[in-house]
């Protein structure tokens, strides 16, 4: 089915929600302003409506392929003419620096943009995301003479990029990381191995160039001796050309649940000697540095949540409003199964969440613009809001992703559990999200341990009061549940506080605190929808848009805000009857 990207909700986010006028006045976006955001998106959807989008099923059947042979991969028909078309249009450059040939586009901007590529195909725009991350890394941490070498060719999509962490012994422990890079001249020889390395190898870009995890020979041991190097696949001649290829080879691609068309990469470095890599920065500081894109990846990965998600809805929308079963209450012979109340629910309920979802990612796009671009002496506290809300758009839109592509499959009943409708691909893509760039978990004790306890709460209490002012002046139909949400979310962390002495304790509650704020947000944001609507401000939007985001503010309100209160019980009431099981007792005897 044709995907249909939502522009218009993309617009009015960006008007309304993210302050996107603050973020255009700061001196690095001084060219910057809505009209030309409008046309970016504009333009932007016509590449992911009528290129990209139509790969996406058929990929998903036919998948990458590995030759035995020469170990290359082949991706699926269509997929390397679409990132040329990616590169002549200038797609690849929009976030890079100036200075290497980009276009120094914030993220509040840039992130509808990355929506569209990954409700297009999320298999597809992985190379994309991947190459991105490893831009900002560069810009961020490389020499420049690094710099000038491999970010324009990435910027100017001639070459794609990779991040290499994880082993076949190391995932989240990277302290386990055995990966080793010995000194020779200017460079490092790498020997070792990585898995589940996106796009690790693929026959979309003239190069591929591998930031790579390693450790050298004198390292201290745990996280503190692990360093970065930049390892690419064909070696670069001083004039910037080609030259041999390095000692680096895909042993395999895996067999995936999802994204089956995005080669996830089995990488072996050094089989004939080692793999000439560069270092970045000094020796023992790879996870700073690779920390420092954090922030970047995990916005990235959330965004995907609300990518897939939307395209699941738009699929399930099309078929509720074309299947005919049954007469639904009230309605005459022939009328669709959207007629039906609970169907009608479950895409109601979809479309608010989606809509409360992009608005917090242009929220937290416009504050790491703000974090990265803003006033010296404001920045700690714009860092500190970024910081806090990535973990919640990383887990809250990623974990909702996978019960909003399964409603999607529910909606189409039997026929969604068909391969052939492709329902099904939606929810199996979208399964990997709380996984990959760091699990649920992993947010949510970066949430509740750095970003809540470790001062006391006070980061979430100023987000808290910028909501509680955000209320003033609005219709109580739309106050009154945030009023009620925020007060319980001030118990939640009062209790969260008071119990800090116990780890395990905090613990045990984390992801039900991340979710927590999740849905707070996202009420913040439908409260905040609603209220532009009710006053009249957005006349440039349609009438019919309107009513929409009257009604469907009012649905998350109703509907999806009350999901606070469970949390909160929960976190209150249950945490200590989980740490009361034995793990022996788990096993069945």
């Amino acid at each position: 089915m044709t995907y249909v990207p939502p522009t218009d909700d993309m617009k009015f986010a960006l008007r309304y929600l993210a302050g996107f006028d603050a973020v255009a006045a700061l001196p690095a976006f001084a060219d910057t302003g809505l009209d030309l955001a409008d046309a970016v998106i504009d333009e932007a959807a016509k590449l992911a409506s009528d290129v990209i989008a139509p790969l996406n099923h058929a990929s998903d059947l036919k998948g990458a392929a590995y030759s035995d042979t020469d170990s290359s991969v082949q991706t699926p028909n269509g997929f390397a003419d679409a990132y040329r078309a990616m590169a002549e249009g200038g797609w690849t450059s929009m976030e890079a620096e100036e200075a290497f040939g980009g276009q120094n586009m914030p993220m509040a901007l840039s992130a509808p943009v990355n929506e569209m590529w990954q409700s297009a195909s999320l298999s597809f725009a992985l190379c994309h995301l991947l190459t991105q991350g490893q831009i900002y890394a560069l810009q961020k941490s490389a020499s420049q003479a690094q710099k000038q070498i491999f970010v324009p060719p990435m910027v100017e999509g001639r070459w794609t990029g990779t991040m290499n962490l994880t082993e076949p012994q190391a995932g989240t422990d990277l302290a386990a990381i055995k990966t080793r890079a010995v000194k020779q001249d200017d460079h490092y020889l790498i020997t070792g191995q990585k898995i589940y390395i996106t796009y690790g190898e693929h026959d979309m870009a003239e190069n591929i160039i591998h930031l790579v995890l390693a450790r050298t020979l004198d390292a201290p041991e745990g996280v503190k001796g692990i360093s970065v190097f930049i390892v690419p696949k064909f070696l670069v001649n001083p004039d910037g050309t080609l030259g041999a290829r390095n000692d680096v080879r895909c042993l395999s691609i895996e067999k995936k649940l999802g994204i089956k068309a995005s080669p996830t990469a089995v990488m072996q470095y050094g089989e004939s000697g080692g793999a000439v890599g560069y270092l970045v920065g000094e020796e023992n500081q790879g996870l700073s540095i690779m920390f420092g894109m954090m922030n970047h990846a995990r916005f990235a990965v959330g965004l995907q949540g609300l990518s897939v998600a939307e395209r699941g809805y738009q699929q399930a929308v099309d078929y509720a409003q074309n299947r005919v079963q049954g007469t639904p209450i009230d309605r005459s012979s022939g009328a669709s199964i959207a007629h039906h109340p609970d169907v009608l629910r479950l895409l109601s309920v979809m479309r608010a969440e989606i809509e409360a979802m992009r608005g917090l990612t242009v929220i937290g796009g416009a504050a790491l613009d703000l974090a990265r671009h803003g006033p010296d002496e404001d920045k700690a506290k714009l860092d500190e809001r970024a910081s806090l809300l990535i973990p919640v758009i990383k887990g809250w839109l990623t974990e909702r992703a996978v019960t909003l592509t399964s409603d999607a499959v529910q909606v189409h009943g039997g026929m969604g559990f068909i391969e052939e409708t492709g329902a099904a691909q939606h929810y199996r893509d979208s399964r990997i999200l709380p996984i990959y760039e760091g699990t649920t978990a992993i947010q949510a004790n970066d949430l509740i341990f750095r970003k809540t306890l470790r001062d006391s709460g006070a980061a979430v209490r100023a987000l808290l009061a910028e909501m509680e002012a955000d209320l003033i002046g609005l219709d109580d139909r739309l106050a009154a549940p945030m009023r009620s949400a925020i007060a319980t979310t001030h118990q939640t962390l009062d209790f969260l506080c008071g119990t800090a002495n116990d780890p395990r304790r905090a613990a045990v509650s984390s992801v039900d605190w991340l979710m927590m704020l999740g849905w707070l947000c996202g009420g913040w944001v439908m409260a905040r929808s609603g209220h532009v609507v009710a006053i009249g401000k957005a006349e440039e939007f349609s009438q019919s848009f309107l009513d929409a985001k009257r009604v469907t503010a009012d649905i998350y309100l109703q509907q999806c805000l009350p999901q606070l209160e469970r949390l909160a019980r929960v976190i209150t009431e249950g945490g200590d009857a989980v740490l009361s099981m034995d793990p022996d007792w788990l096993t069945r005897h």
